[in-house]
């Protein structure tokens, strides 16, 4: 029985070897081991952009400002210090360049990542793309401290989608910056008060 929804049987692919895996598969896309790892493949990597991204966001709107002032360059957040999003607009702002160049180093990355996991490398696991310049990943023999790790940056990537996805959808709706939504978060407690 699935772990997630215990009512429903565990998809025959979903087997708990993977980090996260608690069974979790309702629309059944997981068909098979290679289907799966692909789709943890892209899960990882979105989990990570995420994570960039619900750090980003709210340091965007804290600094952006300043940045741009220091420089003297337009300032790229919109009207209410929002970030430029989809829902927010704004993203014309930024340069063609600045978009091509993170398009071209996105692609490296994914095919340096899709050349590792296409050799027959039994060690791989999606994501691996043995990169860890702080030498936070526990090494070879320590296997409880790499499913940790794993497990860890499953759950906190899951958490910053959702993150993300809770940022642009509140700004589009009440049209507040996150940094302004949520002061306490972002300022000293006594200037947060002082607003109050």
């Amino acid at each position: 029985m699935s772990q997630a929804i215990p009512f429903l049987e565990r998809p025959p692919a979903l087997t708990g070897e993977l980090a996260g895996d608690v069974g979790f598969d309702p629309l059944g896309y997981a068909q098979n081991q290679e289907v799966l790892m692909n789709m943890r493949e892209a899960e990882i990597k979105h989990a990570r952009l995420a994570m960039l991204a619900a750090v980003g966001w709210p340091l965007a709107e804290l600094w952006d400002n300043r940045i741009a002032d220091y420089f003297n360059l337009q300032p790229a957040l919109e009207v209410g210090n929002r970030v430029p999003s989809f829902f927010n607009g704004g993203l014309g702002k930024i340069s063609p360049v600045w978009w091509g160049f993170c398009v071209g180093l996105t692609a490296a990355i994914d095919l340096y990542g899709v050349s590792r996991s296409r050799k027959l490398d039994p060690t791989y696991i999606p994501g691996d793309l043995n990169f860890d310049p702080l030498g936070l990943y526990p090494k070879q023999n320590n296997l409880e401290g790499r499913k940790r790790m794993q497990l860890a940056e499953i759950k906190h990537g899951r958490l910053g989608m959702i993150a993300i996805t809770a940022f642009a959808v509140q700004e589009a709706v009440s049209k507040i910056s996150i940094v302004d939504e949520t002061p306490f978060f972002f300022f000293p407690i006594s200037e947060t008060l002082n607003k109050l």
